[in-house]
């Protein structure tokens, strides 16, 4: 039996996954040329240039068309700073990442919500969104997103390349777990399908480890130089030591053994997840996941979040406010993220199943309300 409180709340990597051993390799081989290494020296705002031109061989790109940052939040910033303007009307999924909304707030943004359906955006809504006003950018995520785990299907990814060709807005693709595909084959990117109109923000938070902060943008060159002007300005460089290791890491081929090692460590934690709610909350709707960190449920009628909250932390759960990834926050008020990376397959069981009792004491309740 599992006694500590099983946390639901952050999407994180699982500890176990970390590739300590081949970092301390990769961060001994970068300081063990000394002095002569770039990884000690100030560089440039585009990021450690070793580590472009890898990422641009492998996109077959030109290296003034990748940057790297201290983790892909911070080119939402950059963004925000540059290429967008206050007052200008972004499109946004509903839901969506939490921290973008925060910044795009930050920034007084006009913020539109395009509801997400099991297959990505709802064309029509977005269409008739356009109609009314053509957005400076859609900020979307693409696979697995965050928070619901929905991937977009392809060709609903082909009518929104389309759209932004045709209309002239950026799509600022989010695809930090692209590469965490446990089922099912992959989509073209949107990145792959409009590469003039597309920003891609990638990390690899999710594949190699929280802790490198290594971020990256791939686009149209004249965009970067904007945010890398505007980047050299505020704190001159990303961390250079951080992606010298990355670099390393993946020049000597340990990215791709890596991937499929998480996917093997990942896999049945989903599997867990999709047999427990469909145990302990069978009447519960939710979208299944194929991959990423997370899987998301809509509670029953008259069951809130915050009502949800209070009485799992009683049980030893904690759970995110669902609200806070919706532009409106009471479209919110019955959804809950469920992220399944950081736990075991036991630890998700014994969670959703106190979950589950938590609905069924709320549920009583309001009945005889």
């Amino acid at each position: 039996m599992i006694s500590q409180t099983i946390d639901f709340t952050r999407g994180v990597p699982a500890p176990e996954s970390f590739p300590t051993e081949q970092m301390a390799e990769c961060a001994a081989a970068v300081l063990a040329q000394g002095g002569q290494t770039e990884a000690l020296q100030y560089g440039k705002s585009y990021g450690f240039l070793p580590l472009r031109a890898w990422l641009a061989e492998r996109q077959g790109l030109s290296t003034e068309q990748v940057m790297l940052s201290n983790g892909s939040l911070q080119f939402i910033e950059l963004l925000c700073q540059t290429l967008i303007q206050p007052n200008e009307t972004i499109f946004v999924e509903q839901p969506t990442y939490d921290r973008t909304l925060t910044l795009l707030r930050r920034h007084r943004e006009n913020v539109v919500s395009i509801p997400l359906e099991s297959d990505g955006p709802d064309l029509d809504a977005l269409e008739a969104a356009i109609q009314r006003e053509v957005p400076k950018a859609f900020y979307i995520i693409s696979d697995f997103q965050n928070p619901t785990g929905v991937t977009t299907s392809q060709a609903k990814r082909e009518q929104i390349a389309a759209w932004a060709e045709q209309f002239g807005f950026w799509l600022i693709e989010d695809a930090p777990y692209r590469q965490l595909r446990y089922r099912g084959s992959a989509v073209p990117s949107l990145f792959d399908l409009a590469p003039a109109r597309t920003l891609q923000l990638s990390s690899f938070s999710k594949l190699i480890s929280p802790g490198t902060r290594v971020g990256t943008l791939m686009g149209d060159a004249a965009v970067l130089q904007q945010l890398a002007q505007f980047a050299e300005d505020t704190y001159i460089m990303p961390a250079q030591l951080n992606m010298a290791i990355v670099n390393e890491f993946c020049r000597r081929g340990y990215l791709e053994p890596q991937i499929e090692r998480l996917k093997a460590l990942y896999q049945p934690r989903l599997e867990a997840i999709c047999t427990a709610v469909q145990n302990y909350l069978p009447a519960t709707p939710y979208v299944e996941p194929d991959g990423g960190f997370f899987f998301s449920i809509t509670l029953p009628e008259g069951v809130t979040s915050t009502m949800l909250r209070a009485q799992a932390a009683d049980a030893g759960v904690r759970c995110s406010d669902g609200r806070g990834f919706f532009a409106n926050p009471q479209d919110g008020e019955r959804f809950l993220r469920l992220p399944f990376c950081a736990l075991t397959p036991a630890e998700i069981d014994e969670g959703v199943r106190r979950l589950g009792e938590v609905v069924q004491a709320i549920s009583p309740e309001l009945s005889r309300v």
